[in-house]
């Protein structure tokens, strides 16, 4: 059984989802992380529990509640279009949003238990000898970090790629533009091919497993290297 060109079109568009969202997410998801592990704010606990949501909310809550945001005279949709004259729903970007909300937790939670874990007195060290808050980071933070940033790489990325109910609810069926690979699994159970479905399926789940066990061995091999 082959796979077709729209299926590919899917792969395709999957894999530059999920790379667009863990990498946007690790460029804003970081300094959430970072405040969120430092701040003594009072509002703290509902932050967290924010960033959380995701994990415990049904994603077609989620999704409808963005359809509602991405409407054209929505909170969302309406400085979208006014500034693109393009709308945000059934859209790359407007899944690509809907994305990052869905995987936040996944990415934000990691680096936030790595940033909680660091000696303090390592970094008022470096600040000590002179070293600003970017070479300390980089220097230090980072290196120290490695298997939290390693982890929410992972995670980001493989939990975007299955997507379901917050993709179809904001994106819909659209081949070549919003039509990722759950989509295409779930019209090829509905229309009983199931040649196919296993082989889409077989491939994501061969995937995440061999993804999931390199993370692991990584993560019980890899040495913490400082960098100089």
């Amino acid at each position: 059984m082959e796979l077709t060109e729209q299926d590919f079109a899917a792969v395709w568009l999957t894999l530059k989802l999920a790379g667009a969202t863990t990498a946007l997410l690790l460029l804003l998801g970081t300094p959430l992380a970072w405040w969120l592990a430092h701040t003594r704010c009072r509002f703290k606990v509902t932050l967290e529990a924010l960033v959380a949501l995701p994990l415990v909310l049904p994603p077609t809550v989620l999704g409808f509640y963005l359809l509602l945001a991405f409407a054209p005279d929505g909170v969302l949709g309406g400085p979208w279009h006014w500034l693109t004259g393009s709308g945000l729903a059934f859209t790359f970007t407007g899944l690509l949003i809907g994305s990052m909300l869905y995987s936040l937790p996944f990415v934000v939670q990691p680096l936030q238990s790595g940033f909680e874990q660091l000696d303090k007195g390592l970094l008022q060290a470096a600040a000590t000898l002179g070293a600003g808050r970017v070479e300390r980071f980089r220097r230090l933070v980072l290196p120290l970090c490695k298997r939290s940033v390693l982890t929410a790489i992972t995670l980001g990325f493989t939990h975007t790629l299955g997507e379901f109910g917050v993709v179809l609810m904001i994106g819909g069926n659209i081949p070549g533009s919003t039509q990722v690979l759950s989509i295409v699994l779930y019209d090829q159970v509905e229309t009983l091919d199931y040649a196919r479905a296993h082989w889409l399926a077989g491939g994501l789940l061969l995937f995440s497993m061999l993804t999931l066990l390199l993370l692991y061995t990584s993560l019980r091999r890899r040495p913490v290297e400082i960098m100089h």
